[in-house]
C-alpha cells in the first residue's frame, strides 16, 4: 500500500491524466507526469512533469525514480514502455494488457475466445483478405476501421459494397484494418469497471452515449435501457477485466441491436469520456479509483447521487470567439470542466458540462440548454 504523502506516476500528459492528477492530489499524493508536451493538460497541475517522449530510456528511468506506482491515461503509450516500468514499479493496468486493446483485431481475437460477442468483423491486411472480409460480414453494411490509432470517428469509412471496401482501404493507407458488421442499433452504452490487483471488481451504472460524427456527444445516467440490460452489461464488462487480467479502470463500450442482442464494441484500457459524470455524480469518481488502485488502497462506492447527463465541449464552441462561460453557468446545476488545452481545434475535446437533476430527460435537457448557451 501506498500512503497519502507518497508520489503517483502517469504515462501521458492528456485531459484524463490531468483529472487523475486533481483527484490524487485531493487524496494526498503527489503526481508526476512524462509527456513529450511541455503545454500537456496534466503537466500543468502535476506536481512534477518530465518532457520526454513516452518511449524515451531516460524519461522512463526519471519516471521510475520519482513514482512509487505508475498508470497511464492513453491507450497509445508504447506498451513495451509500460513493461520496462513494470521492471522497477507496480504498473496498473499492465503492458500486456495495454497491448492487446491498442489493436482493434487482438482485441475482438480477445473478447471472441473470452466468449463475449461482438458485431461480426474480419481482419483485413492484404487485399486478398477484401472478398473473405465482406463474405464474413454477411455482404451487409459494413465499417472499415484502422486497427490501430483511431479514435474519435478517425480512421474509420464506412463501406456498402466490396467495391466500396477495396475502394476504403485504399483510402486508409492499406494498413492493417478490421471490417465490422454495421448493426441496426436501439442505442449505445458503456460501463466503466475497475478491478485491483487482487482481483476484487466493481462497476458504476450503466450510461447511455450518443456520438455526433464519430465523436462522443452525451451521455446520460441511468441508461434507458432495461433492468436486464444494465445488469448484463456490468456482468460482461467484470468478466472482460477478470479474463484480461486488468488492474485499473477501463471502460468498456456496447452496442444494443435492435434484436436485443448486446455487442461488445471498443475496450479503453483507462478512464473513459463517458465516465467524466462521475466526477459531479458519483460516491467515487473513476479517476478517485485508478489512485485507489494504483495506491492499493480498497475501491470506492460507486453509487450515483443521482440522474446525470454530460456533454462534451468541442474546439467548434470557440469558432464565433471566446464561448459565453457566463451564459451556461447562469443555469441552474451546471458544472463545467476544462481541460487546459491551449489551441481551440474543430472537434478537439476542450471541456465538458455535466448536471445532474431529478430524471435523466431532465438533467440531459438541462445540461444540453447549458451547452447551446455557450455559443448563442
Amino acid at each position: 500500500m501506498i500512503l497519502p504523502g507518497g508520489t503517483l506516476g502517469v504515462l501521458g500528459g492528456g485531459q484524463l491524466g490531468r483529472m487523475f492528477a486533481a483527484e490524487a492530489q485531493r487524496l494526498g499524493y503527489r503526481v508526476v507526469v512524462l509527456d513529450p508536451d511541455p503545454e500537456a493538460p496534466a503537466g500543468q497541475v502535476a506536481h512534477d512533469m518530465i518532457v520526454r517522449a513516452w518511449d524515451d530510456p531516460i524519461g522512463l528511468a526519471e519516471l521510475a525514480a520519482r513514482a512509487d506506482a505508475i498508470s497511464t491515461e492513453f491507450e497509445n503509450v508504447p506498451a513495451e514502455a509500460l513493461r520496462t516500468l513494470a521492471q522497477d514499479r507496480p504498473v496498473y493496468p499492465s503492458g500486456d494488457a495495454v497491448w492487446i486493446t491498442q489493436d482493434r483485431a487482438r482485441e475482438k481475437s480477445f473478447l471472441a475466445d473470452a466468449g463475449v460477442e461482438t458485431a461480426a468483423w474480419h481482419p483485413i491486411t492484404d487485399p486478398s483478405d477484401c472478398a473473405p472480409a465482406w463474405e464474413a460480414i454477411g455482404g451487409a453494411q459494413g465499417i472499415l476501421k484502422t486497427s490501430q490509432l483511431g479514435y474519435d470517428g478517425k480512421g474509420q469509412e464506412r463501406v456498402d459494397s466490396l467495391a466500396s471496401l477495396r475502394s476504403a482501404w485504399q483510402h486508409l493507407g492499406a494498413v492493417p484494418c478490421v471490417l465490422e458488421q454495421r448493426i441496426a442499433l436501439a442505442t449505445e452504452i458503456s460501463v466503466m469497471v475497475a478491478r485491483t490487483a487482487d482481483g476484487i471488481t466493481t462497476t458504476w451504472p450503466v450510461g447511455e452515449n450518443v456520438h455526433v460524427d464519430g465523436i462522443l456527444h452525451t451521455t446520460v445516467v441511468p441508461a434507458s435501457v432495461s433492468e436486464s440490460t444494465a445488469t448484463s452489461a456490468r456482468t460482461i464488462a467484470t468478466h472482460i477485466a477478470s479474463a484480461l487480467g486488468y488492474v485499473g479502470v477501463m471502460g468498456v463500450e456496447c452496442f444494443v441491436a435492435t434484436d436485443g442482442r448486446l455487442l461488445v464494441n471498443e475496450l479503453a484500457p483507462r478512464p473513459h469520456n463517458s465516465g467524466h459524470w462521475t466526477l459531479d455524480a458519483a460516491v467515487t469518481s473513476q479517476f478517485e479509483q485508478q489512485a485507489r488502485i494504483l495506491a492499493g488502497l480498497p475501491l470506492g462506492e460507486t453509487s450515483a447521487y443521482g440522474p446525470t447527463a454530460m456533454v462534451n465541449i468541442l474546439g467548434d464552441a470557440w469558432s464565433g470567439g471566446e464561448p459565453r462561460w457566463d451564459a451556461a453557468l447562469s443555469l441552474p446545476g451546471v458544472r463545467l470542466h476544462l481541460y487546459g488545452k491551449r489551441e481551440a481545434r474543430p472537434g478537439r475535446k476542450m471541456g465538458h458540462l455535466t448536471v445532474t437533476a431529478e430524471t435523466a430527460s431532465d438533467a440531459l435537457a438541462r445540461v444540453l440548454a447549458a451547452w447551446r448557451a455557450l455559443t448563442t
